[in-house]
């Protein structure tokens, strides 16, 4: 089953510093029908402007990752970590017990990234950040970025037994990738066919489509796009 969300169907919050998407009820936009994806709960689609960005704000008990489309965003927190995240590269933030956090452009041009939150497996552990390059690939499949398995030795790890791929894909290419338990699938640019044994979308920059009842589905690139997809109970 596939269920395909156009980026028209976004919730929208502009607010002027910050232009975001919301996948599912955020903030100030609530939509009964998305509340999560199981244990995924936010996927919001920012561009943050200049020179502004997050002030510190509390989180606690939530895997937060972030993939950085454009840009470069600017993390400090209560524990002591601070860095740079650049396009290309992903960061990963296990909330725990409780964590102070803010996250900045400080650059000169916008900031494009997804925040992605996942529901933890294991709750109050010890507030953590991390952040890794992932060279960007135009091959026959996404390489892994994020991962809360123990094999997955090359991943970020989370607290969760789910698995997020991403990276880029040549026109033309089509491969056939695994679901172990049930994807959403992000258009970060691009145009692209998803299909399984049920149904078929056909997705441009800025879409969503969650899969359900199917090991595996095929991705067709009708264009050079890039493909975020987030497996996750």
């Amino acid at each position: 089953m596939i269920e395909h969300i156009p980026f028209e169907q976004l919730g929208k919050a502009n607010h002027g510093w910050l232009n975001a998407n919301h996948h599912f009820s955020f903030a100030n936009y609530y939509n009964p029908k998305r509340m999560g994806f199981g244990t995924l709960r936010v996927i919001n689609d920012d561009i943050i402007a200049p020179n502004t960005g997050f002030a510190p704000h509390p989180h606690d008990n939530m895997e937060i990752i972030t993939y950085v489309r454009s840009g470069s965003v600017s993390h400090k927190d209560s524990v002591g970590n601070s860095g740079v995240t650049k396009q290309g590269q992903v960061q990963v933030m296990s909330a725990g017990t409780g964590i102070v956090h803010e996250e900045y452009n400080r650059s000169n041009k916008d900031l494009t990234l997804y925040q992605i939150w996942i529901q933890p497996n294991e709750r109050d552990v010890t507030p953590r950040w991390g952040t890794k390059d992932f060279p960007a690939k135009r091959d026959t499949k996404l390489p892994l970025l994020v991962s809360g398995f123990s094999e997955d030795n090359d991943a970020l790890f989370i607290h969760q037994k789910a698995r997020i791929y991403g990276g880029k894909i040549k026109a033309g290419t089509t491969f056939t990738h695994p679901i172990n338990h049930q994807v959403y699938v992000l258009a970060s640019s691009g145009e692209f066919t998803v299909e399984n044994e049920y149904s078929t979308a056909q997705m441009k920059k800025g879409d969503g489509a969650q899969i359900t009842m199917s090991q595996t589905f095929k991705i067709t690139a009708r264009t050079d796009c890039e493909i975020v997809i987030i497996d996750a109970p």
